[in-house]
């Protein structure tokens, strides 16, 4: 066996090594999280702040609902420019999808706004990525 052999069987060892790390590492983490997640007082907290929210985008539906209407008619015909000066901001993993002009935190001073999945008005602070 050369030494470039070696060297490269000792490479694929130490990569090896580097994706269990990694692994374990995200599965500990998960596990870590799921059990946070699961506790009681985190599951009144979050039921305490989803109806803080829905109750926020309630009282803002009437200020705000036509951000909403442009929102669903620039979805309807496929209008890109329509929807291209809107805030970026999300909940993804709730399907939430802000529905305000780009920058309206500092604007408007307005936090996001839209709808849940199941429709529903909903207020929020913050931001998430999709795959939250």
């Amino acid at each position: 066996m050369s030494a470039s052999d070696q060297e490269a069987g000792e490479q694929r060892v130490r990569d090896a090594v580097r994706r269990h790390a990694r692994t374990r590492a995200f599965a500990e983490a998960e596990d870590f999280i799921s059990a946070v997640m699961s506790d009681p007082e985190v599951q009144a907290a979050r039921e305490r702040v989803e109806a803080a929210e829905a109750e926020f985008g309630m009282e803002l539906q009437t200020r705000l609902q036509p951000f909403q209407d442009r929102y669903d008619q620039a979805v309807a015909a496929g209008d890109a420019d329509g929807l291209a000066g809107l805030c970026g901001g999300k909940h993804g993993h709730w399907g939430r999808i802000c529905v305000l002009p780009d920058g309206h935190e500092t604007s408007m001073e307005e936090p996001h706004w839209g709808r849940t999945s199941e429709g529903r008005p909903i207020a929020w602070v913050g931001s998430a990525p999709d795959d939250w």
